[in-house]
């Protein structure tokens, strides 16, 4: 790809400020548990700086996203913001419920434009490298994993962001490692990622060097075991589990998964030799059983009764939600450390629940209805993804459906893999889907066309012949 293209000279800052979203992602748990714990309260919002940038340069490149996703979850920020000063006026003074209503701004609605924007500046090249890097530090992510899951509670490798109390434990003595997160729910989410890509290259073949498949997929191994998390087991389950409807859709993948399948049996037959392996395996499987006991139910139901509770709770809340909320950002943990002093849940720790007691019927409904609108259209784009045998955005998005649906936005890791997973999940998918005519207004809709200088005839001929149709993500042509 030419990168001295008029396109290309726009958007390339604004991709190294994705890249570099990524990165804080990553580590940004690390700066508030080690390096500057006293900052632990302001690097909740470090991303934001680089996420308002890249929307500022998107802005003058003329590809900022404005299809009907944004503007409408705009339209409904806006007015729950706005909204929010009634309930809250005769308690809070103006400027405290600006800065909670704000960060709930910034939790709800500020982050999820970056999903239309990765694919729109992100090449083929840009999302098989996070892959690689991906799978390159699940390796020393697992092996710090390991070290927190031998540490005690109390050590430096457990500490907590802020250094204050200690992680929660998964039993046995044992806790939830974090890795460079603040909270496991990163492990969740990341690792979620990690097996996308895992299960992507094993099936497609020559994507990346064989060493780093085992390395990656033994230390992913070795990660859920002494997780001990039953939602990482889980989040990692529901990407295989997605190789169902690629079979179902594409048959003739069968003898590619069968030999996936082969190698991922040696492999962890290999890793379960481990002693550590056993042992967080004896925790992990304690823990499932524990909770199965105490619920009456199976490991199996009780994993799917978790799971929708979080949404019968939420339906149930509507009813007895004040019809303008109680605040937009007061049920965030931020927004009662603002209120109270203490990070804590005020309204509920359900993701639903909270949306509807801070929004309203109205306007909480709306936003609801508009994540699962959203997670249902890219759903479908990424199903006729593999029917071109292009399975990598399908996985991607078996990886982050559940934080967008019903992933817990006012805690930052949630909210950033939920928005930059599901935008690679966009970025990945093939230039022939992209190109359904009468699609042009819906997400993944082409870029205007006036971003790229206009040529002669002559020139456009010349172009056209040299240009080969499988060298686009299908979001602009380059």
């Amino acid at each position: 790809m030419n990168e001295n293209t008029p396109y290309e000279k726009k958007v390339r800052n604004i991709r190294r400020l994705v890249w570099l979203y990524f990165w804080l992602l990553l580590f940004e748990g690390a700066l508030r548990k080690w390096i500057v714990p006293q900052l632990s309260t302001p690097l909740l919002i470090v991303r934001d700086p680089v996420l308002l940038l890249a929307y500022f340069l998107a802005l003058r490149a003329g590809v900022f996203p404005r299809n009907a996703w944004v503007w409408s979850a705009g339209i409904i920020g806006v007015l729950s913001l706005a909204l929010s000063f009634v309930p809250l006026w005769p308690y809070l003074s103006p400027d405290r419920i600006m800065l909670v209503g704000g960060y709930g701004f910034r939790s709800n609605f500020l982050h999820l434009p970056l999903i239309f924007l990765i694919p729109r500046v992100l090449r083929p090249e840009d999302v098989k490298k996070i892959g690689w890097w991906t799978l390159i530090l699940i390796i020393p992510m697992s092996a710090l994993l390991v070290a927190q899951f031998n540490a005690a509670p109390d050590s430096l490798w457990n500490r907590t962001a802020s250094g204050e109390g200690e992680m929660i434990t998964a039993g046995m003595g044992k806790v939830r490692a974090s890795g460079t997160f603040s909270f496991v729910i990163g492990v969740v989410a990341f690792y979620a990622m990690a097996t996308a890509y895992l299960v992507w290259a094993a099936l497609k073949g020559g994507v990346y060097k064989t060493w780093l498949l085992f390395a990656a997929g033994g230390a992913l191994f070795l990660g859920i075991a002494v997780s001990g998390s039953r939602s990482v087991v889980g989040a990692c389950a529901v990407v295989v589990s997605s190789l169902f409807l690629v079979l179902l859709l594409r048959p003739s993948a069968v003898n590619r998964v069968g030999r996936a399948l082969v190698a991922t049996a040696i492999l962890a037959f290999i890793v379960m030799k481990a002693p550590v392996f056993k042992e967080g395996f004896n925790v992990l499987s304690t823990r499932f059983v524990d909770v199965a006991e105490s619920t009456d139910h199976s490991i199996t139901v009780g994993l799917l009764a978790r799971v929708i509770d979080g949404f019968t709770e939420g339906v149930f809340a509507l009813g007895r939600a004040p019809f303008l909320g109680y605040g937009l950002g007061i049920g965030t943990n931020a927004g009662a450390k603002f209120l109270t002093g203490r990070s804590i849940f005020l309204l509920a720790e359900s993701e639903w629940t909270r949306i509807f007691l801070e929004s309203g019927p109205v306007l909480g409904l709306a936003y609801v209805i508009w994540r699962c609108a959203a997670a249902f259209r890219i759903g479908v784009l990424c199903v006729r993804s593999v029917r071109l045998d292009n399975l990598l955005p399908l996985l991607l998005f078996s990886a982050c459906f559940m934080q967008l649906l019903s992933g817990q936005f006012g805690q930052p890791t949630i909210l950033g893999f939920a928005v930059f997973t599901t935008g690679l999940a966009l970025a990945a998918r093939t230039k022939e889907e992209d190109s359904i005519p009468g699609k042009g207004d819906e997400v993944g809709a082409e870029m205007p066309r006036h971003v790229l200088a206009r040529r002669s005839p002559y020139a456009e001929r010349l172009h056209d012949a040299a240009t080969s149709p499988d060298r686009s993500n299908g979001f602009i042509d380059r």
